[in-house]
């Protein structure tokens, strides 16, 4: 049975498609990342699986649940950190916990440290760098009970090389606790890195065109980025993906 199943989702804005029959699933302890072009409805895929807003036609599946339009079957961690400015970066980190009366202080504090937050437990998020709210965000993900993490493009907004840090970070940290991960991404150097699968929607209407197996094994390292085979599969997506552009 598939951890996370989409069945025929369809979604529209008055009369402008968005989704148009979107079926995949995600396998427990896999990651998956979304490509598509820009705008191409990824987020608002996200949205429904996180029963934050409903589709037109589809069902939603978590265990073989339906949790179509249901709230909190899911971790979702935004492209912003959305981190609470008036909670400190600890408090933050325990809120999925918090919430459900489940708090784990003493792990809390050790990924704070293992994410090279240790000193800034009290400090709040405006005292934070971009790639230490993130950090603080994920690890909150991570925390929370729910067996699924939703991640949206969270490393857009940094550079280059903090960006290759935090992807190097977040598998050391999935390799760990190998939670189901589907992480949305326009970036195909990304997605090839960090992922198991990589699912390609077209633009909007956003439909699945291609599926993708990664065959590297893991641990990845970053001199994976400059083999042949790297850039054989990051031509080869890149293809697929100028089709969908044209």
């Amino acid at each position: 049975m598939s951890h996370l199943k989409i069945e025929h989702i369809e979604k529209s804005y008055g009369e402008r498609s968005v989704l148009k029959d979107v079926s995949f699933s995600v396998q427990e302890g896999e990651f998956v990342s979304l490509l598509g072009p820009s705008g191409s409805g990824k987020s608002t895929l996200f949205r429904i699986i996180g029963g934050m807003t409903a589709p037109l036609s589809g069902a939603v599946y978590l265990e073989g649940e339906d949790i179509t339009g249901k709230r909190g079957s899911i971790s979702y961690t935004p492209q912003s950190p959305s981190l609470m400015p008036w909670r400190t970066t600890l408090q933050n980190v325990l809120l999925g916990q918090e919430i459900v009366g489940k708090k784990d202080e003493e792990k809390a504090r050790d990924m704070l440290e293992r994410a090279g937050l240790k000193g800034y437990e009290q400090a709040y998020p405006h005292e934070l760098s971009g790639g230490m709210k993130q950090r603080a965000s994920f690890i909150r993900s991570i925390l929370s009970p729910q067996s699924l993490i939703l991640l949206d493009e969270p490393f857009s907004a940094l550079d280059e090389f903090t960006r290759l840090d935090m992807q190097q970070w977040l598998l050391s940290i999935w390799s760990e606790y190998k939670r189901s991960i589907l992480f949305v991404t326009h970036n195909i150097e990304e997605a090839i890195f960090l992922s198991d699968r990589i699912i390609v929607l077209s633009d909007r209407p956003a439909t699945v065109v291609k599926e993708f197996n990664i065959p590297f094994d893991r641990p990845r390292r970053e001199d994976l980025l400059l083999t042949e085979e790297f850039l054989h599969w990051k031509k080869l997506i890149y293809q697929e993906m100028r089709v969908l552009n044209e």
